[in-house]
């Protein structure tokens, strides 16, 4: 097994085949991974709860913010919500 799909591994998509929605669970999952690591630093007490709330509040705007630019969840025909 290679170090990085250790470190980070991946679940199969099983979704609606479209590259926005790949890509959007690709980022969804890293995200998770990433606030799993955040909660265990807390925990150890190697982040402080204030620092760890600042660091996934940013991961969250992030992932809002690809969402929003990969036009999930909106129909390309009305302008709102699927």
């Amino acid at each position: 097994m290679e170090r990085t799909d250790f470190l980070f591994p991946r679940s199969r998509y099983r979704g609606d085949v479209k590259p926005e929605n790949l890509v959007f669970n690709a980022n969804l999952q890293e995200f998770s991974q990433r606030v799993s690591y955040i909660t265990c630093l807390e925990t150890g007490g190697k982040l402080t709860p204030e620092e760890s709330y600042k660091q996934i509040k940013a991961l969250w705007k992030q992932l809002k913010r690809s969402k929003k630019e990969l036009g999930i969840g909106h129909s390309p025909f009305d302008g709102g919500p699927a």
